[in-house]
């Protein structure tokens, strides 16, 4: 079966890659292929665990569902444009119903680019801007982390198991603490000094973004991600910084601030009062979003949470649980009550 890689101008009408940017967009069709299916051939059966995207760039396939329902997609068609029965395992079988080109994405690549994407963009909304405040410089850091919403819902043992792990690093003005591009190994909090948070554009140039000082943390985007550093953070002042290992912040922090539910129990929440939140892109939503379910794309959602109902409860969810279980950790820090959808749309049953 021969492969090549797919035509840009192709790539950028599928969804979702159609929503990444630069780079991001760049190292996707860098690894995306297409193949030549003859006519009467499996593209997947049902129950594969295929972990990809598939899309009909020429010709039509046909799906049949585990009752023997059939129904074909033709290339061109509104359908086309997004992935072919994209559910994990596979509960459709695709075959050629004419010689087919076929593209062929990695779920999981895609999956991290479209939560780093969306996390780039929105990232400097939630950073408070102190170059008019003045800092007290007495401030005790300790309790300003442990008086803010993301660490209230962290048990009492974690936080003082993420105090006894972090280590104590000294910074001079004008060092660079975490660069652009780099992957995500550190959560940061800034024990004393102030910092400034910067973002390279495309021609070199450079963006002050933000200001942060004593007590403000940094460094926790990348991680939700499992991506690349997507900002530049450099010292303005000699300062110390208080420094915790991915692995610590996933145990410590992300897994107690992040609940998952099945798709039952999901389903008996709502019918108590509960929202489904879907944070994939609107053109995402609209082809496969759940009926009743409120759509803020992860991007939009630190712009979007002040109209949201602290009354309310809240059940995030995406295609895997990637974006979701951003979505809801940001949800968390502010207070609100959030949970994930387990395994997300692709992987996911409903309870009928």
């Amino acid at each position: 079966m021969s492969k090549k890689p797919v035509d840009k101008a192709l790539l950028k009408k599928l969804v979702p890659a159609s929503a990444l940017n630069g780079e991001n967009f760049e190292e996707l069709a860098a690894k995306a292929f297409q193949e030549e299916v003859a006519a009467g051939q499996v593209i997947f059966k049902q129950g594969d665990r295929d972990k990809t995207n598939a899309y009909v760039l020429d010709g039509e396939v046909e799906l049949t569902d585990a009752q023997g329902g059939k129904r074909r997609v033709a290339a061109g068609s509104d359908e086309a444009r997004h992935p072919l029965a994209n559910h994990q395992p596979r509960n459709e079988t695709a075959v050629a119903a004419t010689a087919c080109q076929i593209a062929r994405l990695d779920g999981d690549l895609l999956d991290i680019l479209l939560t780093w994407d969306q996390l780039s963009g929105i990232e400097v909304d939630e950073i408070s801007d102190s170059d008019d405040e003045e800092e007290d410089d007495s401030a005790d850091w300790m309790t300003r982390i442990l008086q803010s919403k993301a660490f209230l819902q962290v048990p009492p043992a974690n936080i003082q198991a993420m105090f006894m792990r972090m280590q104590e690093v000294p910074v001079r003005a004008g060092e660079s603490v975490i660069r652009q591009g780099e992957e995500g190994d550190c959560y940061y909090i800034i024990k004393s000094g102030k910092c400034k948070v910067t973002r390279t554009s495309k021609t070199g140039s450079e963006l002050t973004l933000a200001q942060l000082g004593d007590g403000d943390a940094f460094g926790e985007e990348a991680l939700l991600s499992e991506a690349k550093r997507n900002a530049n953070v450099v010292m303005t002042t000699d300062g110390t910084l208080m420094r915790l290992s991915k692995d610590d912040f996933n145990s410590l922090l992300k897994a107690p601030m992040l609940s998952w539910v099945s798709r039952q129990q999901a389903e008996e929440m709502v019918r108590q009062g509960a929202v489904m939140m879907d944070v994939r892109l609107e053109s995402e939503y609209q082809n496969n979003g759940l009926e009743n379910s409120l759509n803020i794309p992860l991007f939009m959602l630190r712009l979007k949470v002040d109209n949201l109902d602290p009354g309310k409860t809240y059940i995030a969810y995406c295609d895997t649980g990637r974006r979701s279980s951003a979505a809801a950790f940001l949800l968390s820090e502010r207070g609100l009550q959030a949970y994930c959808l387990q395994g997300g749309l692709v992987e996911s049953d409903s309870a009928g």
